[in-house]
């Protein structure tokens, strides 16, 4: 008996904690690459002397194609793992990813210290910006898939700690104004510290196989899905298709999710009787549903997932990053580092944590795609912020403190609405289909990612 109390008890909230530590490390890439990119534009934007005066040698903005190169790799190989999956095992998928990430990490650091032609420095950095952020595609659709086979509320911990990513860069980016470092020396530490934030992942997902609590609801649930799988290719076709209904009038499963997003696995001795009888719906349950039967069952979310970022990417950074301060000084260097990127992760990570002791609107409720839709309001809202250099709108919001409060409700509701669809998703589907379920709302996570970023070029001349 207390084996199984053991085996059902998350102890000190250990495994919800490596999938915070899993959540976080899934965009530390992102982050890590954009904070630095002072250091990139510096080594590539040589500049020199001509008729007296200081040009650029050539200009090769780097923060657009850091963008467009991220978003798109992100999008096609989440598209690929949300249709190949099966074909590839789990530890293959989120291990592997999670060691070429740490390599390329490190390939970056290295590379602050190796002197290089620009030319060949921004090929090396694009490559390196395109394959990092493939690996992180496949490992971030993978983890959803796996935390959606956990209670609901180890999904909220997980987008959580992709929340907190966001906030490390951001202090990092005020620590390096605050600091005297040179930008090579400042970008160094950048590099090095994802690279033990990547270490410590590798540690956390190796460490949750190990745990009772994670085996009892990743394992158990497996093997229980691959016995039936077994029993039905032994059973004649005629056996199951005369199958009904279960005595109680219901399609029980031997795996099922139920209404709190918790995995019921039954015991092996009633696992066992129901799997040997030939008239029994869980066999035929025991099937996974295809992509596209899963889809129809979790579009909604789908929808809420790209919607939230479509508006939040269309505006921030590209927008929001071009707001000036009314007050000159020194707080001119820390404006945009406090008020745009450290409120918005702050923020949005608040948000996502929100989630894990309220959740409203409920998933049923179409009060809560419409709370989703009214987000568009942010977008004229901060494009009439005191944004510079301007070409059709007004400025009705010039001050400081304006801005710094609709940050704080666009950032807050980003991260809340975010997390409440993927955390609802996998509870709209059966719990042997959560992973598919996991693995297509990465999908349209990244879909929004892009759609966000192709916005955010007319919308900025439109200010």
């Amino acid at each position: 008996m207390s084996t199984k109390e053991d085996a059902t008890t998350d102890r000190g909230f250990l495994v919800g904690s490596i999938f915070f530590i899993l959540g976080l490390g899934t965009l530390l890439p992102w982050n890590f690459f954009m904070t630095a990119s002072m250091y990139f534009n510096n080594r590539l934007n040589a500049s020199e002397w001509m008729n007296g005066t200081l040009t650029v040698r050539k200009e090769y903005y780097f923060n657009n194609w850091m963008t467009l190169l991220s978003q798109l790799p992100l999008l096609l190989f989440t598209l690929l793992n949300s249709i190949l999956y099966q074909r590839i095992s789990e530890k293959m998928r989120i291990g592997g990813s999670l060691v070429f990430i740490l390599v390329l990490f490190i390939l970056t650091a290295v590379l602050v210290k190796v002197p290089m032609e620009e030319d060949r420095f921004f090929s090396v950095t694009m490559a390196t910006i395109w394959f990092i952020n493939s690996f992180v595609a496949v490992l971030q659709g993978s983890l959803f898939g796996l935390v959606g086979l956990l209670p609901q509320k180890y999904s909220a911990v997980f987008m959580s700690g992709q929340g907190l990513a966001g906030t490390f860069a951001a202090f990092a980016m005020i620590s390096a104004l605050a600091s005297e470092a040179d930008s090579e020396t400042a970008a160094l530490g950048y590099f090095i510290t994802p690279c033990v934030g990547t270490l410590l992942t590798i540690m956390c997902y190796m460490l949750l196989p190990k745990l009772k609590f994670a085996r009892f609801y990743l394992d158990k649930c497996n093997s229980k899905s691959n016995e039936l799988e077994t029993f039905s290719q032994l059973l004649p076709t005629d056996s199951v298709k005369g199958s009904g209904q279960a005595s109680d009038g219901s399609n029980g499963s031997v795996v099922n999710g139920n209404p709190n997003g918790d995995v019921n696995c039954v015991s092996e001795e009633e696992g066992s009787k129901q799997a040997f009888l030939p008239l029994q719906p869980e066999i035929v349950s025991a099937q996974k549903s295809s992509v596209l039967e899963v889809f129809k069952k979790i579009w909604v979310m789908a929808f809420c997932v790209t919607f939230v970022f479509t508006v939040t990417l269309s505006v921030f950074p590209a927008v929001t990053v071009d707001v000036k301060t009314v007050y000159e000084g020194k707080w001119e260097r820390y404006f945009i580092p406090v008020c745009c990127f450290l409120i918005f992760n702050l923020m949005d990570w608040f948000g996502r944590t929100v989630t894990s002791l309220v959740q409203w609107p409920p998933k049923e409720s179409r009060l809560f795609p419409a709370l989703v839709v009214s987000r568009i309001i942010f977008v004229p809202l901060l494009m009439m912020c005191n944004v510079q250099e301007r070409h059709l709108l007004p400025v009705l919001f010039s001050n400081d403190l304006s801005f710094a409060v609709i940050m704080v409700f666009f950032s807050v509701s980003s991260g809340y609405c975010v997390c409440l669809s993927m955390t609802y998703a996998p509870q709209l589907v059966e719990s042997k289909d959560g992973e598919t379920a996991g693995a297509l709302m990465t999908f349209f996570l990244a879909l929004g990612l892009s759609l966000g970023a192709v916005f955010s070029f007319p919308l900025r001349f439109m200010v």
